[in-house]
């Protein structure tokens, strides 16, 4: 495999034109995004892929800025030849609204007052994120995205995509998430939040003037966080209980082991790109995700259209497995096409950063999978349901097929006949295509997977589905022989 990088790239700035509607129902105007491309958009711009980046991240996601010392935060994915390739793929990643990185959030200059807005800030839901996300795709004027992706947080404005514009891509990966936070993430939030505004120099979100500003408070808040994106495998087989720069315990409250020494290079490294007050508002907006209704995950998801691959670590405990097979089932009882892998991995809930192998195994057989659109016969032959039945057995008999579906004057699928039903009707003595044509048909949509359509075919003992769009209008028709000899090619 190769591993080029995307080389140098630039970040670009989108300013949304009309005022932003936010769930708490505050208006936010002159609404800006950050954002990176990487690759080239098609010419019928179906190779769009939008990536989201976690807690901290940005729109930076690969490539080099110069005189920068590292590339961007998922390097080992995006590029020519990786997972997320350059060469076939066009990449999008913007820094979420509310962020610190170019995208208007409270270090942002409001300009009602010319200050920052500070907690003038509106307070934000990943929902909103998605929404200004939304609008950079339209002003990009790509109808459909191939693929939105995202971790952690990510994660969950991938899933959030899906709910909230269920037309708007093929698939989804969301990696290393929930699809509405615990009490337990929400409890660790809330420490991290506290520990800046108890922060003597946080001063009610007013520092951005000062020459103090809450560095201590934010630094505590990135050292009780990064604690949850390890795990303890990983911290014993990085740190054990080892010394850091001394022979023996100091018996004092300096620092004695190196994973105290590493938790406070976390934190001092953090402050120096990361805003006090924009950490606030995107872990509270974490905590208001929630995509159940009535608290049922099955109602909150049923709407899905994309197809969808769920991707945990068995070492997270801040997403733990269970919250994500938690989404699994609620997708499955929704029969949304869904597919579930487990990282194994010893560096707990940071291993979608970390796992280069695994990682652009799995992303690339996802993305690459063959899908009905692949295979499927189109412009076939079709009757009405007026029509008799030595009508389709001629047809039949003239275009070496089968199966007939039964369309309306405006190609909506009604029915289908085959030539098992033709048989019958002669044994009968019958002469109406309605006595003897299927009327409840199973029939699939162009961006299932060949998996899944097989496994359908096998369920209902079938050897052919029409394939569908979402207002039942016939496109095509894939049989178990097109399966056969896609198989036999491997």
């Amino acid at each position: 495999m190769k591993t080029q990088t995307v080389g140098y790239v630039e970040t670009k700035k989108f300013t949304i034109k009309e005022d932003l509607k936010l769930t708490s129902g505050e208006i936010l105007g002159n609404v800006s995004l950050a954002y990176e491309t990487y690759g080239e958009l098609n010419t019928g711009k179906t190779n769009a892929i939008l990536v989201c980046h976690a807690l901290t991240g940005d729109a930076h996601a690969a490539g080099w800025h110069r005189g920068a010392k590292k590339p961007g935060w998922w390097e080992m994915l995006i590029g020519p030849g990786k997972a997320l390739d350059t060469d076939k793929y066009f990449i999008i990643c913007s820094n979420v609204l509310g962020g610190c990185k170019g995208s208007t959030g409270p270090s942002t200059i409001n300009p009602e007052t010319g200050k920052e807005y500070a907690l003038d800030f509106p307070i934000i839901t990943i929902e909103d994120m998605v929404n200004a996300q939304y609008k950079l795709i339209e002003h990009l004027e790509i109808d459909k995205l191939l693929c939105v992706i995202g971790g952690s947080m990510g994660g969950m404005q991938a899933l959030q995509w899906t709910v909230s514009y269920p037309d708007m891509m093929k698939k989804a990966i969301v990696i290393a998430t929930t699809a509405r936070s615990s009490p337990q993430q929400i409890a660790f939030n809330e420490v991290g939040r506290q520990s800046i505004i108890l922060d003597p120099f946080w001063n009610n979100g007013e520092y951005y003037d000062k020459e103090r500003t809450p560095r201590s408070g934010l630094a505590v808040a990135r050292m009780i966080a990064h604690i949850t994106y390890l795990s303890d495998e990983s911290m014993y087989i990085k740190f054990g209980r080892d010394l850091q720069d001394k022979e023996e315990l100091s018996y004092d409250f300096t620092l004695d082991f190196q994973v105290e020494s590493y938790l406070h290079h976390q934190g001092e490294s953090f402050v120096k790109r990361f805003d006090a007050n924009t950490y606030l508002y995107i872990t509270k907006a974490v905590d208001y995700f929630d995509l159940s209704v009535d608290g049922s995950l099955v109602e909150g998801l049923k709407g899905i259209k994309a197809k969808v691959e769920l991707i945990s670590v068995n070492s997270d405990w801040l997403y733990p497995s269970d919250q994500t097979r938690e989404i699994l089932t609620a997708l499955q009882a929704n029969n949304i096409e869904v597919h579930y892998d487990e990282l194994k991995s010893d560096y707990g809930h940071d291993a979608f950063l970390l796992e280069n192998g695994q990682m652009n195994f799995l992303i690339s057989n996802f993305l690459s999978e063959n899908v009905v659109e692949d295979l499927m016969k189109v412009n076939i032959p079709t009757i009405s349901k007026h029509a008799t039945i030595k009508e389709a057995a001629e047809i039949m008999f003239d275009e070496h097929v089968t199966h007939l579906p039964v369309v309306t004057g405006e190609g909506v699928l009604i029915g289908i006949v085959t030539a098992w039903d033709l048989s019958k009707s002669i044994i009968n003595g019958c002469n109406d295509l309605t006595e003897v044509m299927t009327r409840d048909v199973k029939y699939c949509n162009s961006t299932n997977s060949i998996e899944f359509i097989a496994r359908e075919m096998k369920k209902y003992d079938i050897s052919c589905l029409p394939v569908v769009d979402d207002n039942l209008k016939l496109e095509g028709i894939i049989t178990t022989d097109q399966i056969s000899h896609l198989i036999s090619n491997y």
